[in-house]
């Protein structure tokens, strides 16, 4: 009996060492799978700031040409109002005399459809 007893403790003992063996692996892959998330993290952060850089960098050449398309079509508004105001100016008073005098001038004729009964 004490050779089954002693068989059986050595079973014990190597059923122990085995589950310590398979506890501390897990432990290690564990530590692995989280080393390898926290580098993921750092790589996806990186890549992540330099495609906002880039964007930035796109973004600021976008806009500084729309800001100048801005400012050109801007001058281009003045200087065809400054022109619209030239012309005004210039053929205002030659307007007004043209306008009194079809308004004023009044000539009294029959119409062409007017029939005359007679």
């Amino acid at each position: 009996m004490a050779s089954q007893s002693q068989g059986i403790q050595q079973l014990l003992q190597a059923e122990k060492r085995a589950a310590e063996k398979v506890a501390e692996a897990r432990k290690r892959k564990n530590r692995r799978l989280k080393q390898a998330k926290e580098e993921a993290q750092e790589e996806i952060e990186q890549y992540r700031l330099q495609r906002e850089k880039e964007f930035k960098a796109k973004e600021a050449a976008a806009l500084g040409s729309h800001g100048s398309c801005t400012t050109e079509v801007e001058k281009e508004t003045q200087v065809k109002m400054s022109t619209i105001q030239g012309n005004f100016q210039k053929n205002r008073e030659e307007v007004l005399n043209n306008l009194l005098m079809f308004v004023c001038d009044i000539k009294p004729e029959i119409h062409v459809n007017y029939r005359i009964n007679g």
